[in-house]
């Protein structure tokens, strides 16, 4: 599969994960519900493995660094951008996180030696102030009060978790391990971190057995977990961290033009501005020279 149609595909579910997430709020704590997502994608992935008859068995050095990627990217990111979610509006959210592509570019330069290419950086910067318009009702509604600023805290930590995450991922990239076999063991992980840590913090483990829960549960496995991360680590690995995570500024995008739909969204003219904005910076981002890594399996 080439480069653009894993991008859209990561943009186009991940956007549509929002509503999704939606129905996981409530009734159920959000480290179970985290919990049985990722074990759920954990368990379709190594279904698929045995039925492909694919070796998924690692060397002991390996499994610290898929450890550490299931902790940040499967475990810690969600469990602070939930619970956030539970506080600030989600289109407040979806500013926040989409710092993220900032913080790959800094953290690959850190820690994975990569140039950092100014077009790229114009690029992001474009793109966010573009969401910030998009969302900007969200953003001049905000009143940083206790309650919310620690949300807004725990939000811009889940950012960095994840791309901490991001630059761990293009490590075991980097160690020809396929994505689909770090998937497993990260996603096992880090629902595995998420049981432990509920059970010790006395949070009860339970499943919300209405349809709703049970559609939107199976919908962020499949889909928002095991096809889009899938997809979007494979593109980490041929594009870089950098690049790849522009898909966290579009993915807002198509949530709102699903809002538009299922919510009724009404569109401003900040809000236009913004989708032009983001646009022409994912334009700009795409086309910054960088070398491509040939497709891996």
């Amino acid at each position: 599969m080439n480069n653009s149609f894993l991008y859209g595909l990561t943009v186009v579910i991940w956007g549509s994960t929002w509503i999704g997430i939606k129905y996981q709020l409530g009734a159920i704590d959000p480290m179970a519900s985290i919990a049985h997502r990722f074990l759920l994608s954990s368990l379709l992935i190594w279904l698929f493995l045995l039925h492909r008859r694919q070796r998924a068995w690692l060397p002991a050095r390996d499994h610290p660094f898929l450890l550490l990627q299931g902790l940040c990217l499967f475990c810690g990111n969600y469990y602070f951008v939930y619970n956030a979610e539970t506080v600030l509006a989600s289109g407040l959210v979806a500013v926040v996180f989409s710092t993220l592509m900032m913080f790959n570019v800094i953290n690959g330069a850190l820690f994975m030696g990569s140039k950092i290419q100014p077009m790229v950086v114009l690029g992001g910067l474009i793109g966010l102030l573009g969401t910030a318009a998009v969302f900007w009702p969200e953003l001049e509604a905000l009143n940083l009060s206790d309650r919310n600023f620690v949300a807004l805290l725990y939000c811009l930590t889940g950012t960095a978790l994840a791309s901490f995450g991001n630059i761990i991922a293009a490590r075991n990239r980097k160690h020809d391990i396929p994505v689909l076999v770090t998937n497993a063991w990260a996603m096992g992980y880090g629902a595995a971190a998420m049981y432990l840590a509920a059970a010790l913090g006395g949070v009860e483990i339970a499943v919300d057995w209405k349809a709703p829960y049970l559609l939107s549960l199976l919908y962020l496995s499949v889909f928002g977990s095991v096809i889009a991360f899938w997809a979007y680590l494979t593109l980490i690995g041929r594009i870089g961290a950098d690049r790849a995570g522009y898909a966290n500024l579009l993915f807002p995008v198509v949530a709102l033009l699903i809002s538009t739909f299922v919510e009724a969204y009404t569109w401003t003219l900040s809000a236009l501005l913004g989708m032009t904005a983001i646009l022409l910076g994912n334009w700009i981002v795409m086309r910054a020279n960088k070398v491509q890594l040939p497709p891996r399996a």
